[in-house]
């Protein structure tokens, strides 16, 4: 996520988890020798986000909606495999009704209690074994809103359709889902809308929008595994230019017809950046890139995957740059803790810098000396940004000082260890889940050199490193 080059204030704290939805009844409890799955998926700071006791490998997402009225009608088909004997399990999910709930076909019996749809299934389901669960729901989507430091986001009705960007955790405000970072997979999007509208979502459309009765229908997958946070259906009226970057790549672009003169510029630069970017950081990991201009001043950007969606601004250069290594640094390998986002906007920072110094700009050692004399009475080097505090998340430190763990790594290890890293990494965890300490690991192992000290300073001291 990026704040828009508006402002420059780049987004704070993350103060709660989204609001809880009213108790149906309390969850039921696990009958004597059953194992009901945990209500969290063990992130200490974010105790009820995700859930325990299976892993996701697809969601089937069908979704009407209707502007007008801002009503969502819903059908998710969740392919899932217990990772442990399960006599209930949890979805997240805020607000919406549910009306029906099936097991491998067989209706379950399920409770709501704040975020948490607790589902127990007819026959308990065995450790290791497949399962698929259906959930009907509808409502009014209500998207999360932090005022002081996020602002809304979620699933957000706008005039002509929705703008829907998740991070860190609003998919749970349009779909039932494990909604987590550490539980990635595939997602299948059919979604309607009354004719005239568009739907943009992850991944490629599996077939030509189709028009039945003043509504029309839109397919899109992504085969590639996703964190639950970067999926989108974004809908509105939009216009579209689509084709393929210089190096291939499939591109997409649409913009609200406000940001019209934007089209060209959003598909040219995405295409230039991406093609870029897989010089530096190893092939690109998806099949399509573009981008996504909506009416809607959310006064940032997100790194939806395959589809960076930018909210009621007309996107420069640098913040195309920072959202498509998202692309490598957060969507094909994300973070398996919220602890470790240094690791997603430190990356996309650092990438920025390395875009303008590309570009004939300003060099990246410019870009760095300008932040580290702004002196050490700067906020910045109270905030470390190594381990990103639950209640101040999107703190300044932890995409600018984040960015500058990685230049003063550059410096330390020199450029031909440093690119090679950068390679290396998105490598080997290509489409997993990281932590800082492999990356640390990986560094030392790469450039051959004890680096504990550096990342100790940069990273997790409340102090401006000393320079060497």
């Amino acid at each position: 996520m990026r704040i828009n080059r508006r402002s420059m204030a780049v987004l704070a704290a993350l103060v709660s988890v989204l609001a809880c939805a009213p108790t149906d009844e309390p969850p039921p409890r696990a009958a004597a020798g059953r194992h009901a799955g945990a209500p969290g998926i063990g992130d200490t700071d974010f105790p009820r986000d995700g859930n325990g006791g299976y892993d996701v490998a697809n969601y089937s997402l069908t979704v009407d909606y209707t502007p007008a009225s801002k009503r969502l009608t819903g059908v998710t088909k969740i392919h899932a495999k217990a990772t442990q004997d399960l006599s209930s399990f949890n979805l997240d999910l805020t607000g919406l009704d549910v009306a029906k709930v099936t097991v491998d076909g067989d209706p379950a019996r399920f409770s709501r209690k704040g975020g948490e749809l607790t589902v127990t299934p007819a026959a308990p389901l065995v450790a290791d074994s497949p399962f698929t669960t259906e959930i009907s729901y509808s409502g009014t989507p209500a998207p999360a809103k932090d005022t002081a430091n996020l602002g809304t986001y979620g699933f957000i009705p706008t005039a002509d359709g929705a703008f829907v960007a998740s991070e860190p955790n609003g998919s749970k405000t349009w779909f039932p889902s494990n909604d987590h970072p550490a539980d990635k997979a595939t997602f299948d999007f059919t979604v309607t809308v009354p004719a005239g509208l568009t739907v943009v979502a992850n991944g490629e459309q599996t077939a030509p929008p189709a028009t039945s009765g003043g509504r029309t229908t839109y397919r899109w997958s992504e085969r590639h595994p996703m964190a639950t946070y970067l999926a989108t259906a974004t809908i509105g009226k939009f216009q579209v230019r689509e084709g393929r970057s210089r190096g291939g790549i499939p591109t997409y672009a649409a913009v609200d017809p406000r940001f019209k003169t934007s089209l060209d510029k959003v598909y040219d630069l995405s295409g230039e950046i991406t093609d870029y970017w897989s010089t530096v950081f190893g092939p690109y990991p998806f099949s399509s890139t573009g981008g996504v201009v909506d009416d809607y001043s959310a006064g940032y950007a997100l790194e939806n995957q395959t589809k960076p969606l930018y909210g009621g601004f007309d996107p420069d250069e640098g913040i195309i740059a920072h959202e498509l290594a998202h692309q490598w640094f957060g969507d094909s390998l994300t973070i398996k803790r919220w602890k470790d986002l240094w690791l997603n906007e430190g990356f996309a920072t650092y990438a920025e810098w390395l875009w303008s110094e590309h570009k004939g700009k300003k060099s990246a050692d410019a870009i760095f000396k300008d932040f580290y004399n702004r002196g050490a009475q700067d906020p910045v080097w109270a905030y470390p940004p190594g381990r990103a505090k639950p209640g101040d998340l999107f703190n300044e430190s932890v995409y600018t000082r984040g960015g500058m763990t990685l230049h003063a790594l550059r410096k330390a290890v020199g450029d031909p260890a440093f690119f090679k890293l950068l390679k290396t990494w998105t490598a080997q965890h290509r489409y997993g889940n990281v932590t800082t300490r492999q990356f640390v690991d990986l560094a030392e192992k790469v450039s051959g050199k004890e680096l504990d000290p550096l990342f100790d300073a940069w990273l997790f001291q409340p102090r401006r490193p000393t320079l060497a």
